[in-house]
């Protein structure tokens, strides 16, 4: 029984390894995909609880942020010529952020200095100690 059990725990380790070389090797595909879908969501943006829309909401609460790069990514939208921002790039409770851009979520910092610390250490641009 005890070999049984081994055995399965190395099977779970080795899908898991196997689960990781593809997700970095595909990593580059992967960004794209996600960015590629993420823009479509928010082109096809209504506010009325569809799946996308409410998935760009809990992303953009979630996450803080407003679009995909930055809140400039809605004014090529639909949404935002009928009604602006949508509230989920409300920097504050309670706020209907219109076109106003000082109220919305542009503050990127943290995805910034991850990029470059993830870009840092693929270029082995790091010291050993």
């Amino acid at each position: 029984m005890l070999k049984l059990y081994a055995m399965f725990l190395t099977l779970i380790f080795l899908v898991e390894l196997v689960a990781a070389i593809v997700g970095f090797v595909f990593r580059h595909e992967i960004k794209n995909s996600f960015k590629n879908n993420y823009e479509k969501a928010l082109k096809q943006y209504n506010a009325t609880g569809d799946y996308r829309s409410d998935a760009v909401d809990k992303i953009q609460s979630t996450l803080h942020c407003c679009g995909v790069t930055n809140y400039r990514d809605w004014k090529d939208t639909n949404y935002y010529s009928e009604k602006g921002f949508p509230e989920s790039c409300c920097k504050l409770e309670d706020c209907s952020p219109q076109r106003d851009a000082n109220k919305v979520n542009n503050e990127l910092v943290g995805i910034f200095l991850a990029y470059c610390l993830s870009r840092a250490i693929t270029n082995n641009q790091y010291e050993i100690v």
